[in-house]
């Protein structure tokens, strides 16, 4: 299996989490389609969100976000899988911040940075799979929670987010 046919098989979770077109004035991100917000790619425009294909979307999650977060080399199907629709909700950064804190509550002496580097990934192929998906799991709500407890207009979202932080 290719990579890119990896990646086919798994971006399906991400977009059910996303969904179609969201136009939610309190959303931080403006117009959204697929996950593709107005924020994140203000090049598109509003129109150009709008009329986002599937496969456009598909397109932007391999390049922008599948390889620059190395998922290819994340051996789990499942981590990759996690790892990429925590980022994608959280921004790339915090979501890598969110995967290292997971290996630090598993035993991993990992720095809590935000990049996914050669440690972080040695790591994340070394842990058991099942033990950091529960991990990230519980770092995903306890950052939901803090941006809640910062912005307690965000509430409205909190169901939603925590759907998403436990699947």
């Amino acid at each position: 299996m290719t990579d890119r046919e990896r990646f086919e098989r798994l971006i399906g979770f991400v977009l059910e989490h996303e969904g179609g077109l969201a136009d939610d004035p309190d959303d931080p991100g403006g117009i959204t389609k697929y996950g593709i917000s107005l924020r994140s790619y203000p090049h598109l425009g509003a129109n150009g969100i709008r009329n986002l294909t599937i496969e456009d979307a598909k397109g932007i999650y391999y390049q922008d976000w599948w390889l620059p977060l190395k998922c290819p080399q994340i051996h789990d199907d499942k981590v990759a899988q996690k790892y990429l629709d925590t980022c994608v909700n959280t921004g790339k950064r915090t979501g890598t911040k969110i995967l290292q804190r997971a290996l630090q509550m598993i035993g991993y002496r990992i720095t809590v940075d935000g990049a996914i580097g050669p440690k972080t990934l040695a790591a994340v192929n070394a842990a058991d799979p099942q033990a950091l998906l529960v991990a990230m799991r519980q770092q995903q709500k306890a950052h939901y929670e803090r941006l809640i407890q910062k912005n307690p207009e965000l509430k409205k979202f909190r169901r939603g987010w925590m759907a998403r932080a436990n699947s």
